[in-house]
């Protein structure tokens, strides 16, 4: 139906062009509201009623004569009705809507992809400091990250998944003075142990490992311990690599690879953030105050100016932030996705202001930002409470292994971004259609043993040719529409940002499927019949299953 679709808009366009010089590149159709209204709907002749200085519905009547003369519509359209001041309400024949069926079973999982476009996209996430393992929050950020890559890349992005971390600053110290406490036999709660340290077990287990001379391995780092407790340096490295190890197997867990992990100290150590400081210093847009060196981000809107370099000679947080974001525009990322908390929101700002100040070409509003809030976690009725410092904090591999990977995934993106989610252990585990995402992969495993039904050993690929000329009834017309906006769907999502879309649109897949399954006898005896409707039900496992893959989310064929 997409090539349909695009066939009757350029008619459309070619029409309205006709009409008024222009017109023909706002040429668009829009979903109906009411399904009874309609396949398609079209605006235009609101639109153009007071430039043209014509009567709105007068003006729809003139451009419906138009549309149905033309060889499109007269092939794909079954009629068009006027509503209102001038809404045109678009029909289908069947026989169009029959068309997306015929496109899935060719395209398969490339159904809805758009072609290469040439451009590079970096997107960042989960970037957590190595300083403790990920909990639920980072979970959301690594479902979040995963599934905005994929809708990029399925148009046509070439994307690269990125993971930045602090190995430096106060959070590592803190981390490298706890370890080297407990593996001096120091303990939370003994008169010497700093109110500021890490209380979790884990802290015990890397002071274990290191005093034992352990070696571990990372996705970016390898480090034996000598296991001298007096070695602080020594301690600091084996502590980030061991860490780095923990996450690496919460990823793993969740079937997540970084294309690279990018080191702040590498900032530093390139002579990135000095370059950049002289940068902004140049720009002429910072002034020296009470000992410290401040930038005027007011001059590109923030609410006040921001100190660059304290007192003391350290660098505040942003000025490696702006370094780090240069880097990725002279590595030729054209676009910037960050996810994160939304304890960030006000560095967004600054970050802007300073790469604007220090002109390098960045264009205004780079990067995009994706805030995210955190995640309640429920447990037999009761919130699982959540405190890092404490080390009691459900880590994302206690939530994997509670519930599932696919249910983890798919539940922290059921919801957009910014708003409060609370994940229902209980709910991720039920089997049944209270669980969404038990419900969208039941109603793909359902289509799978209908197929299984009619062949053992069946090939999707003998059904893209059957006749579809049977799938005339309403539930089949239902089904195949909402197939149809699959390429919109992933469009407007990337565009977005909201993979969200993607979980609200399966949902609606499913149900739409079991309400056809309900309504037709797919294995009849008519054999026409039979295999246009295999074909129609094994298209749509089809979407189900492309759908669930950007997600991360697996589409099993038997449950």
């Amino acid at each position: 139906m997409l090539s349909v679709k695009q066939q009757l808009l350029a008619a459309l366009a070619g029409e309205l062009e006709r009409l008024s010089p222009g017109a023909g590149a706002r040429a668009a159709f829009e979903n109906p509201k009411v399904a009874a209204h309609g396949d398609l709907a079209c605006t235009a002749a609101m639109q153009l009623a007071k430039p043209l200085k014509q009567n709105p519905r007068a003006l729809g009547e003139q451009l419906q004569t138009a549309l149905l003369a033309t060889p499109a519509f007269g092939q794909w359209v079954d009629a068009i009705e006027i509503a209102g001041p001038g809404f045109l309400n678009i029909r289908l024949k069947p026989a169009a809507k029959q068309q997306v069926v015929r496109q899935v079973l060719a395209q398969r999982a490339r159904f809805g992809w758009q072609a290469d476009r040439g451009e590079k996209i970096l997107v960042e996430f989960v970037s957590a400091n190595p300083t403790g393992p990920l909990h639920v929050g980072h979970g959301r950020q690594a479902a979040l990250g995963d599934a905005i890559c994929n809708l990029y890349a399925s148009q046509g992005w070439s994307v690269h998944r990125e993971f930045y971390y602090n190995d430096a600053g106060a959070q590592i110290e803190t981390l490298t003075r706890s370890t080297q406490l407990r593996a001096q036999g120091v303990k939370p709660g003994d008169a010497s142990w700093p109110e500021a340290a890490y209380n979790g077990d884990y802290i015990q287990d890397i002071a274990d490992a290191f005093v034992a001379k352990a070696t571990v391995t990372a996705d970016d780092r390898a480090f034996t311990a000598n296991g001298d407790v007096q070695d602080a340096d020594n301690i600091r490295q084996f502590a980030v690599a061991y860490l780095r190890n923990e996450q690496d197997k919460d990823l793993q867990a969740f079937n997540l690879k970084f294309d690279e992990y990018y080191l702040e100290s590498s900032l530093y150590g390139n002579g990135y953030v000095e370059e950049t400081v002289q940068r902004l210093i140049d720009s002429g847009h910072t002034y020296e105050q009470d000992g410290a060196l401040w930038l005027r981000t007011t001059d590109y809107g923030d609410d006040k100016d921001r100190v660059m370099r304290k007192k003391d000679g350290g660098y505040t947080y942003f000025v490696p932030d702006v370094a780090y974001h240069i880097q990725k525009w002279r590595r030729g990322f054209t676009k910037v996705v960050n996810i994160q908390g939304t304890d960030h929101h006000g560095t967004i700002a600054r970050v802007r202001a300073g790469l604007q100040a220090a002109g390098v070409g960045i264009p205004q509003g780079y990067p995009d930002y994706v805030l995210h809030t955190m995640v309640r976690v429920v447990k037999g009725g009761e919130e699982v409470k959540i405190s890092k410092r404490a080390g009691s904090y459900v880590t994302l591999r206690d939530l994997i292994e509670w519930t599932s990977k696919d249910a983890v995934r798919f539940f922290l993106l059921s919801r957009k971004p910014d708003t409060e989610y609370t994940f229902d252990i209980d709910l991720a585990v039920a089997q049944n259609n209270d669980n969404p995402v038990y419900y969208v992969q039941y109603a793909h495993a359902r289509i799978c043993s209908v197929l299984r039904g009619w062949r053992a050993d069946y090939d999707v690929g003998a059904l893209e040719q059957v006749d579809l000329s049977p799938l005339t009834s309403a539930p089949a017309q239902a089904l195949m529409l909402l197939l149809a906006k699959y390429p919109d769907m992933l469009t407007a999502a990337a565009h977005g940002n909201a993979p969200h879309d993607v979980t609200f649109y399966l949902r609606d897949l499913a149900a739409c499927y079991h309400s056809y399954y309900d309504a037709e006898r797919i294995l009849v005896d008519d054999e026409p019949v039979k295999l246009a409707r295999l074909a129609l039900v094994a298209a749509t496992a089809q979407v189900l299953a492309s759908g669930l893959a950007l997600l991360g989310v697996d589409a099993p064929s038997t449950m």
